[in-house]
């Protein structure tokens, strides 16, 4: 039973965001006139970012802070509307704009602008930058996705998750940028809520930040300063600027281990909706996120589909929201009730969602993108078996009913992107966990953190647990991405590393390289 969700304009009128506020952020209502008076100089010190790629637009994204770590979350921006400008060019010089736009950032959505630009080409290079009055931003690169029933010959996309800016430098989003991908697919924990104090800051010739960031985010001004300084770090918004990001979400977008409206920590469901309805409109003021993505109160869709021409299609999958609590603690011996058929990870009406899709899919590649481990860890080597119900593990029906539909529906090539663990992992999806000469059914590629865990090690304590289970290829406990190469005859995945994030300046290494063949899942390692 899930808990009632407030209307909208209820929530709205509760949190003071009008739905005006709502339409103008997005570019779906034009400013009539220019409001505001004279912007405060350098409103973009968090930079610009663009999202969810079509074959006709992108969003873009930017938000006016001079002052981005004022304790109260503002920005350090008056409390009033101003126009912002945008346009989008074919060259970084701007000679060949092709689309211009205003949006309005409103003090009511921490004065930040998701601007929806239409009409554009498919399968095209674009730039993009903002005005606000005689301020303007940097430039960024955004790319639109082919035409649905194109033929691409490659996608290149990089992947990335688990950000804890005071664990490290975000030296690993330094060189993503250099990547020049298609696309950048994150995969959970944008942020952290936990304080941030002496004993977890490891990011080294930085000072502590101050004493408002020192405790537990709870309140949207919390939740939006802790946004406004993980933003504020320059190869994170390299990363952004570089090109368009498609995201899923974990838990501590909200707080560890959340799920649906229970709290780990013992939060009344009723007052822990209040503190995620205030996290998810955080999230949404300060990622590329289109209207279809604004909160109602404490719920935000997020799981959606989106192709790359009929070389693949993407499922971004939500699975926190829905999923049904711990059954009984969060790493348990095997249990009839972990089993219990009802359980689901998705929910029903994404499950329904999801498989409904995958019946109809004309793509060469699936990519399922979940925040959360999918194979099976048995994490008791030897007799007896133990598995983290947080995972994929504490839902094996709602895991068996998704394999059973790439079978029934005859689903070309699963893959699925997942994160969470600050490791990189690299497993074949099996038939039978138990018989590792059963059928490999799809691929797993489970990429690392840009800094949680701080510096990290090739290999760490947990290594022979994950490798006593014999469908798992790698395990590497380094900071880094996944940086992926798909095309109509295979995917070639390389788990990218760097030695350590304490300090600046790391180079970049090839830890694993793997190749599945289209037709054939599984995992051929090259390097």
């Amino acid at each position: 039973m899930r808990s009632p969700l407030p209307a909208r304009r209820s929530f709205l009128a509760a949190t003071g965001a009008g739905a005006a506020a709502f339409a103008l952020g997005t570019g779906h209502a034009a400013a009539k006139e220019t409001v505001g008076g004279k912007v405060p100089a350098d409103p973009f010190t968090l930079g610009v970012a663009s999202g969810d790629p079509l074959p006709d637009g992108v969003v873009l994204w930017t938000r006016l802070a001079p002052r981005p770590l004022a304790p109260d979350g503002h920005g350090g921006m008056p409390r009033s509307p101003y126009t912002v400008d945008y346009e989008v060019a074919e060259d970084a010089g701007f000679a060949r704009v092709v689309q211009r736009g205003q949006a309005v950032a409103s003090p009511e959505l921490g004065h930040s602008v998701h601007a929806e630009v239409n009409g554009l080409s498919p399968d095209r290079e674009y730039f993009y930058r903002f005005r606000a009055g005689t301020e303007l931003s940097p430039v960024g690169r955004t790319r639109t996705a082919p035409d649905p029933a194109s033929g691409p010959a490659e996608l290149r996309f990089v992947a990335a998750s688990c950000a804890a800016w005071y664990h490290g430098h975000f030296t690993a989003f330094e060189h993503l940028a250099k990547e020049d991908p298609d696309l950048v697919v994150f995969l959970g924990d944008y942020i952290y809520e936990y304080g941030i104090t002496g004993t977890n800051m490891w990011r080294e010739g930085v000072p502590l930040p101050g004493p408002e960031h020192a405790v537990e985010t709870t309140t949207l001004e919390q939740y939006r300063l802790r946004y406004s300084l993980f933003k504020s770090d320059a190869n994170l918004q390299a990363a952004h600027a570089a090109a368009p990001w498609v995201f899923t979400t974990d838990d501590h977008d909200v707080q560890n281990n959340y799920a649906d409206d229970w709290s780990e920590t013992g939060i009344a469901p009723a007052d822990f909706l209040r503190r995620r309805a205030v996290a998810y409109r955080a999230l949404y003021e300060n990622l590329p996120l289109r209207a279809a993505s604004l909160p109602n109160g404490p719920a935000i869709d997020l799981y959606q589909r989106r192709r790359w021409g009929r070389l693949a299609q993407l499922d971004l999958l939500d699975n926190r929201q829905y999923r049904d609590k711990y059954p009984a603690g969060q790493v348990v011996d095997d249990s009839p009730e972990r089993h219990d058929p009802r359980r689901s990870i998705l929910g029903d009406r994404q499950e329904q969602w999801l498989y409904d899709g995958l019946r109809v899919s004309d793509t060469t590649w699936n990519l399922h993108v979940t925040g959360v481990v999918m194979a099976q860890i048995d994490r008791t080597p030897g007799a007896g078996s133990t598995f983290s119900n947080d995972m994929w593990d504490g839902f094996p029906a709602n895991r068996d009913r998704l394999f059973s539909a790439w079978k029934r529906h005859g689903v070309a090539n699963p893959v699925v992107l997942s994160g969470d663990i600050h490791r990189h992992v690299a497993a074949d999806l099996k038939a039978t966990w138990e018989n590792p000469a059963s059928a490999t059914v799809g691929t797993e590629l489970v990429c690392g953190s840009a800094a949680s865990d701080g510096d990290g090690a090739d290999t760490d304590s947990s290594a022979k647990v994950w490798l006593a289970n014999p469908h798992v290829k790698l395990y590497n406990a380094r900071r880094g991405y996944l940086r992926c190469r798909m095309t109509p005859t295979a995917l070639t995945s390389e788990f990218m590393t760097v030695p350590y994030v304490s300090r600046p300046g790391a180079p970049l290494a090839t830890a694993a390289r793997f190749v599945t063949e289209a037709g054939r899942p599984g995992l051929n390692r090259e390097v």
